[in-house]
């Protein structure tokens, strides 16, 4: 188990708000179902994800746009030396940053590994098998599921193995959707081993990208394997305080229906992109407030092996993670007990004096 290396925890400034409504602004128009999703998740939980998500979009969005290469990433990483030194840059997401990180006692291993993500994705690398895509979803979406358990307050490593599973199968999810947007713009992601099985030659797919039946087959496999981590993530959504389900069970449900979208649509995610409906959502997002006491998932205890680091970094034991709230409702109700039992003693006390 990794020592925690906290920064400094910056003094609220004056705009604290603004950069907060700049952050939110940033996400109602660049990450549509973390803002839709966001909205049912209590306001102490709903400020400090706003913050991460949005630090994470404008990264995506660094390393996406004119400023490409290493070098986007290279400045990322000098923004993320401020925000943990407690400096941030004049910027609305890093100040706000700034704050959750400390205060939530969020160790850098978590934020860096998506920038290595940021890293593999400059580096055009390329993933021959499910666990080397899996991989790359662990550090660019399984990082952010950790530290979205930590602003919940879950540092065991069974929840955090479960946040980690939820990050990679929204991944998974959205390469699946985006095969055709990631392809002109010179990115594969889907699992070479499978496209070859598949009969299709990556290279020369990727120089001339079109939708066949052959290729569906292959975006089916990988819906297949965001599917069964879904499905692995009803127990740790169990381990959440209440008021938090809502939210992160509307998050996998609005993931998960991205690609069932994809399916409904033939598995054709190059000559269009798979989008859930406002009605689509609204049930969603009510499915989400019902589902409340989740059943157990599959294989609740193990964790992927992509993703131990993550949990390694971000788990503490239980001696050190103080009492569970369940926890200090049992000890109130005994400390509540017990001056009854002593108020009947003191009563028997005075009537046997009598």
């Amino acid at each position: 188990m990794q020592t925690l290396s906290l920064p400094p925890v910056p003094a609220l400034r004056p705009d604290a708000d603004a950069d907060l409504a700049a952050c939110r602004a940033s996400l109602r128009h660049g990450s549509r179902s973390f803002f839709a999703a966001s909205l049912l998740l209590p306001p102490s939980v709903r400020a400090p994800a706003s913050a991460l998500y949005a630090f994470c979009r404008l990264a995506d969005d660094a390393v996406d746009g004119d400023d490409v290469g290493h070098g986007a990433v290279d400045r990322l990483s000098e923004r993320l030396d401020r925000v943990y030194a407690g400096t941030p840059a004049p910027i609305a997401a890093d100040r706000a940053l700034a704050v959750v990180v400390a205060r939530h006692r969020i160790p850098r291993a978590l934020p860096e590994a998506l920038l290595d993500g940021f890293r593999w994705d400059a580096a055009g690398r390329r993933y021959e098998t499910l666990d080397a895509l899996q991989d790359y979803a662990a550090r660019v979406a399984g990082s952010v599921g950790a530290m979205m358990a930590l602003l919940m307050g879950v540092r065991s490593a069974e929840g955090l193995a479960r946040a980690c599973d939820l990050g990679v199968a929204m991944q998974l999810s959205n390469i699946a959707r985006d095969v055709g947007e990631d392809a002109r713009m010179g990115r594969l992601y889907l699992p070479h081993q499978w496209l070859l099985q598949a009969g299709i030659d990556p290279e020369a797919w990727l120089a001339q990208p079109a939708f066949s039946p052959a290729l569906g087959t292959v975006v089916a496999r990988l819906l297949d394997a965001a599917d069964g981590l879904y499905r692995r993530v009803g127990d740790g959504v169990a381990e959440l305080p209440l008021a938090c389900r809502p939210g992160i069970n509307a998050a996998r449900f609005l993931y998960a229906d991205i690609g069932h979208e994809v399916s409904r649509r033939g598995l054709d995610s190059v000559s269009q992109r798979a989008r859930v409906s406002r009605g689509r959502k609204a049930q969603l997002l009510l499915q989400a407030m019902l589902a409340l006491w989740p059943g157990r998932g599959e294989a609740p205890d193990a964790c992927l092996p992509c993703n131990r680091f993550l949990v390694d970094a971000a788990a503490m034991p239980a001696s050190a993670r103080g009492p569970a709230p369940w926890q200090l409702v049992r000890r109130f109700v005994r400390v509540i007990e017990l001056f009854e039992e002593l108020e009947r003693r003191e009563r028997g006390l005075q009537a046997a004096l009598r």
